[in-house]
């Protein structure tokens, strides 16, 4: 029996600068299609809220800048993003960030976003835990940091681990989804 996800409409939405970000979101996308389940790649720049309100799934991706801070795109679409009505909806998250160059604020922008959509309803799926990074702090982390609010990759320090830790993380929501969707 295939996964309920197959059924479902899922949208990849990701935000960069430098195309790191939306690698990965063809990564993502790669290991859905090899499992039967198709996404649409839709950069944040080009997303209407209600595109963004009507999946059942949305995996939203965001690097973090220097010291927390958030990308362009993401900033550029933040009035958008805290109007958006996400009751219901599921909702998984990867962010991008250097833990070594900048372990004070490692994937600050994911926790950012995640903080916004959780005022908006979304419920989430896709924490992965902190093992096996090193970093000081992260606004991105549980209470007793031992799970991140989604998908942690660093393209600049461990580039090797990421198609291993995407291929794990995208079985692990499919998983998840499918337990909602029986719930």
């Amino acid at each position: 029996m295939g996964s309920t996800l197959s059924q479902a409409s899922v949208g990849i939405v990701f935000g960069t600068d430098t195309g790191n970000t939306e690698d990965v979101a063809e990564k993502i996308s790669e290991q859905l299609q090899s499992a039967g389940i198709l996404a649409e790649l839709i950069n944040i720049t080009d997303a209407e809220p209600e595109q963004l309100q009507g999946y059942d799934l949305t995996i939203m991706g965001i690097p973090t800048w220097d010291f927390g801070g958030i990308q362009v795109d993401w900033e550029d679409v933040e009035d958008m993003i805290q109007a958006l009505d996400m009751s219901g909806k599921t909702v998984a998250l990867y962010g991008l960030g250097d833990q070594f160059g900048y372990g004070d604020f490692f994937l600050d922008a994911m926790g950012w976003l995640q903080e916004h959509l959780q005022k908006a309803g979304a419920r989430f799926i896709g924490y992965w835990p902190t093992e096996g990074y090193e970093f000081e702090a992260s606004r991105a982390v549980n209470e007793d940091k031992t799970l991140f609010c989604g998908l942690a990759i660093d393209e600049d320090q461990q580039f090797e681990l990421t198609d291993a830790r995407v291929e794990k993380w995208v079985a692990q929501i499919i998983s998840e989804y499918d337990a909602l969707a029986a719930a």
